[in-house]
């Protein structure tokens, strides 16, 4: 008698114990059987023990011929679930009477408990409100005006516009589909193509530099926001305890007596400060010394790392709450949080641009932003922000637009979300260039100064020009605690959806472990990042956080990831089974546009710009401050932690796949199944997980 004879023997509802005894099973066992026949109520709890008993060897013997590798046996799969549903449901459907008197028996129904849901969008509307939010972050604000201004105005719109159609669009389509299609995180899709599992590991390391690093500038932005709250702002004079001799403000140094003196045969201006001589490279200004002498209270290099600074120790923690509490419930709570966090940016951006407008030398600055200067684009570092700039900006890489998408219905058309996410992206960060550029035309036609000397990028122009120009705007502190309120509610959505897309990866991998426990998961997560972020809040924090920035997050890491994710879909998978996907799930095939972009720009950009990221590569600095040798060893660190997860896993998974070079190919690189089974696959193996989890 074979084993499923044996086993059908046992758990049949007209139980056969003639049949049993008679087959090849051991003494003692078949003692058990006379034993339990002879009382009804033994005889329906053995059918339980042995349903959940036989839902166990199943799903043992499927993770054995799943994790095998060899790429068939689908038919012995599909019939022990089967197989494994029948028994589960004849174990749970066998009621046990409380009592054996009377001729209706009340009856208890033995439940198992399942895994619980994994979730999904309410409403099409909070899904892309969470991409929007997702996409339009601090880069949008700081940092895509600058590179327009620096990169020839208008004329860096076309590099811009030529990447998003060439590399842009065609990954964040892409990514969001592959989420929608398998219904899993970030580590789970790739069972599309398990040699390129490695991407989904070096995503999720990136994720938690991310995650330590980005939250930081929003402890920097309520700590302004704070000390914005009071009559005047406190960075408009040099009175106070940590102004210097040299502090002078940039609107008051027409004033000072001032005269030319020849030094080492070259002139220099010199200029009389609280009766000292000073040159006027050595002048400060208030707003300045409160960035790096209050705020920050910087040291003076890495290996000085000081104590940490208790205030943004404070606001840190306060972030980090915000952002657990904007994710603890999964992504129904999630979509309605960034109803308030994606939209009301726009009302305080428009705010913003309004009073921005109406200021003296406002036309001045808007011209800088958008009059094109096309000789710059025969410089190859124009062609490189314009890709670092779209693939950090629409929050490619990392796993985030995967998981935002798996929480999808099969059938949403992802194809028109992600161009309308698109194109509210793009429109955002010249919209934002506006906002900025007029501000910074103000403040240079107060100081007398060009706007080529007054714009900044990044946390220069969050912290230095915008609290500048705030000090000739009525009613400062008003409109400084509006802008950096709005750089929280930017900053904030990006770092919880990329915290989502984290934790979906993680929990999707392990759900009997961390599903039922994803509250307590996501807390561990949040208390583990802030600790670990602690570390950029020191005296000497900011060195670190430029470390980070530099390297861990990079645009040759994204980049890098990038490429092989680009490259397993659409050429190890392939783009025509990929394309039969997207049309199950919409209804028809989106444009030839997308597979020519998949199968050649999209890669050959990515590697293009890592090639030259790496050849002009140049040792970091922080000013005029050098990094030495083992910070630039530690920052190698970070970035490696994530790439070599990439080539080390197909490595590994390489060497441990037995067969031959065809039937390794076959099995972990181009996998046989097209996108329905796989997605038939992947529900058999999840409900056969479910059994398991329920089993315990």
């Amino acid at each position: 008698m074979t084993f499923w004879t044996k086993i059908s023997c046992m758990c049949s509802v007209e139980f056969n114990p003639s049949a049993c005894l008679g087959a090849n099973i051991p003494i003692l066992h078949k003692l058990c059987f006379i034993l339990v026949i002879s009382n009804k109520t033994l005889k329906s709890a053995f059918k339980i023990i042995i349903g959940i008993y036989c839902a166990k060897i199943v799903k043992e013997m499927f993770s054995n011929c799943a994790n095998d590798n060899d790429g068939g046996g689908d038919l012995p799969k599909h019939e022990s679930i089967e197989l494994s549903k029948d028994l589960s449901q004849a174990a749970i459907s066998q009621k046990l009477p409380f009592n054996n008197t009377g001729t209706c028996n009340q009856q208890q129904l033995i439940k198992l408990q399942p895994l619980p849901e994994r979730g999904s969008w309410s409403s099409k509307l909070d899904f892309i409100l969470s991409v929007v939010g997702l996409a339009i972050g601090l880069g949008n604000v700081w940092r895509f005006p600058y590179l327009c201004y620096k990169n020839g105005g208008g004329a860096f719109l076309l590099p811009y516009m030529l990447t998003l159609f060439l590399a842009g669009i065609p990954m964040f389509f892409m990514e969001l589909a592959l989420g929608q299609m398998l219904t899993i995180g970030g580590l789970g899709v790739f069972k599309i193509a398990p040699i390129f599992k490695g991407i989904g590991y070096a995503a999720a390391v990136m994720s938690c530099w991310m995650n330590v690093y980005y939250i930081v500038i929003l402890a920097w932005a309520v700590f302004y926001f704070f000390m914005s709250m009071r009559a005047d702002v406190p960075w408009r004079t040099c009175n106070n305890w940590w102004n210097t001799v040299k502090c002078v403000s940039q609107y008051e140094r027409q004033n000072l007596p001032c005269w030319n003196k020849i030094i080492n045969g070259t002139s220099t201006k010199m200029c009389s400060v609280a009766s000292a001589n000073l040159t006027s490279s050595e002048l400060t200004d208030p707003v300045k010394e409160f960035w790096e002498r209050r705020a920050l209270q910087i040291s003076q290099g890495i290996d000085e790392i000081g104590n940490i600074r208790w205030e943004l120790a404070g606001t840190l923690l306060l972030v980090w709450i915000l952002c657990y509490f904007c994710i603890w419930k999964g992504v129904k709570w999630t979509g309605k949080v960034v109803y308030f966090t994606a939209l009301f940016p726009y009302v305080l951006l428009t705010v913003l641009l309004i009073r921005g407008i109406t200021l003296p030398g406002a036309l001045e600055g808007i011209k800088f932003y958008i009059i094109p200067n096309f000789s710059k684009l025969t410089h190859s570092e124009v062609w490189i922000d314009a890709v670092t700039q779209i693939f950090f900006s629409y929050g490619l890489g990392l796993g985030t637009l995967v998981a935002l998408g798996s929480y999808n219905k099969f059938t949403n058309n992802v194809y028109k979300d992600a161009l309308i996410v698109c194109t509210v992206n793009s429109s955002t960060s010249m919209f934002a260039g506006f906002v900025i550029f007029s501000v910074i035309g103000f403040m240079a036609h107060e100081q007398q100064r060009p706007v080529a000397e007054v714009a900044a990028s990044g946390p220069g122009l969050a912290f230095l020009v915008y609290p500048s120009a705030v000090l000739q705007l009525p009613g400062s502190p008003m409109w400084s605690c509006l802008f950096f309120f709005m750089l929280l509610l930017i900053g904030l959505d990006s770092q919880f959806c990329t915290m989502e897309g984290f934790i979906t990866a993680i929990i999707d991998e392990w759900p009997q472990l961390l599903r039922k426990r994803k509250e307590v998961f996501i807390a561990i997560v949040c208390t583990i990042s802030y600790l670990v972020g602690l570390t950029c809040i020191t005296q000497g924090g900011m060195y670190i956080f430029q470390i980070l920035d530099s390297y861990a997050v990079s645009g040759f890491c994204l980049l890098w990831l990038i490429f092989f994710e680009c490259v397993s879909i659409s050429w190890c998978y392939g783009v025509d089974r990929f394309y039969d996907g997207i049309k199950d799930m919409i209804g028809y095939y989106p444009t030839v546009w997308w597979k020519f972009c998949w199968c050649v720009t999209t890669p050959a950009i990515c590697m293009g710009v890592f090639f030259f990221n790496i050849v002009q590569w140049t040792s970091i600095k922080y000013l005029d401050y050098s990094y030495p040798w083992w910070a630039h060893a530690f920052g190698w660190f970070t970035a490696l932690s994530s790439m070599l997860y990439i080539p080390a896993y197909m490595f590994w998974l390489w060497k441990r796949t037995p067969g031959d070079l065809s039937h390794k190919i076959r099995t972990i690189v181009r996998i046989d199944e097209d996108v329905a089974l796989l997605r038939q696959k992947m529900q058999r193996e999840a409900y056969a997980t479910e059994l398991e989890f329920s089993s315990l």
